[in-house]
């Protein structure tokens, strides 16, 4: 039986940990922005990790249940109510037919991600649920939730009462601390703006969205003088053409950085100074417009010693709810 969208909230989305196998063709990875909050809400009601769930953006929908399910919410801090009733986050709790599913105004953090028993069970595209709207791939029809939709389910049987350990709730700082590892095209740069770049406060751009978060703030970047190579341009940012990872930081024009998220582009034009560190990544979802952030530079080691420090404290968290 499905699910009865009332209200879709804001950019509600149906996405599981996404499509990879097909960056090389254009299409993006896509999934859950915090794919750690999705892992720990599909724990916590029996779920497979990789199982799809429902995506909010700063505002929560409003949902009527047709039968009883366990659900859970994980990732920004949002008031969680049944039929007005307080619920916890990171938590477990029965929602019976009949009953609504609602939330209040945004308290901190950017995204919820909301588990149900059984996991979302729209028709996969491409071997994933995930929701990639410019390519009218997964969810419902390729787009975010309307009011009206009927969302179905999967069966399972959850378990009420089970709650993550507040240490192992991720979440960013202020400001938030984003680890790059330099890459590329960091030879494009002059030493002084190399070090201004990880030196400077930078802000959270009002354009941040899936495809990518913009950054503001920060001195301009000066790049080394060159003759420009046949079709890149007069501008010293751009490149004949390039490969983009999941992460990478381009700048163009040297003035505003933007880190690729789940749903960017596989190339372009435009240099690319590095890549946030895949386990931080999560953090980049949880930004609000107009917070601080300070990038810190690491090297190979680090990020990889980050990201088995990730998957520790996944682990950490499978251990606790079994």
């Amino acid at each position: 039986m499905p699910l009865e969208i009332i209200k879709p909230g804001l950019s509600t989305s149906v996405q599981d940990l996404g499509r990879p196998g097909y960056f090389h063709l254009g299409i993006p990875i896509s999934g859950a922005m915090d794919r750690y909050a999705l892992r720990a809400a599909n724990l916590l009601v029996g779920n497979d990790e990789g199982a799809a769930g429902l995506e909010a953006v700063f505002m929560g929908p409003e949902i009527k249940f047709t039968e009883d399910a366990t659900v859970a919410v994980c990732g920004a801090d949002m008031p969680i109510m049944v039929d007005g009733a307080a619920q916890d986050g990171w938590t477990s709790f029965d929602v019976k037919a009949g009953q609504t599913l609602g939330f209040g105004f945004l308290k901190t953090g950017a995204r919820i991600y909301i588990a149900v028993s059984g996991g979302i069970d729209t028709p996969p595209d491409l071997g994933s649920r995930s929701t990639y709207p410019i390519g009218s791939l997964g969810g419902v029809d390729g787009r975010p939730l309307q009011e009206g939709d009927r969302i179905p389910i999967g069966s399972g049987a959850g378990k009420a009462g089970r709650s993550v350990p507040g240490d192992l709730r991720r979440g960013p700082g202020n400001p938030a601390q984003l680890r790059v590892l330099p890459g590329l095209y960091w030879n494009r740069l002059t030493e002084a703006a190399g070090k201004g770049f990880f030196e400077d406060t930078w802000m959270v751009a009002p354009e941040a969205d899936r495809m990518g978060y913009r950054f503001k703030g920060g001195r301009a970047l000066e790049f080394v003088d060159r003759e420009p190579p046949f079709g890149a341009g007069a501008d010293p940012s751009n490149i004949v053409d390039g490969c983009y990872s999941y992460g990478s930081i381009q700048v163009p024009g040297g003035t505003e950085p933007i880190v690729l998220h789940r749903d960017a582009v596989s190339g372009g034009g435009y240099f690319t100074l590095g890549a946030i560190i895949s386990a931080d990544m999560d953090l980049i979802g949880q930004l609000q417009p107009n917070t601080p952030v300070n990038f810190v530079k690491v090297d190979m080691e680090q990020a990889l010693a980050a990201r088995h420090e990730r998957k520790a404290g996944l682990q950490k968290i499978r251990d606790a709810l079994n």
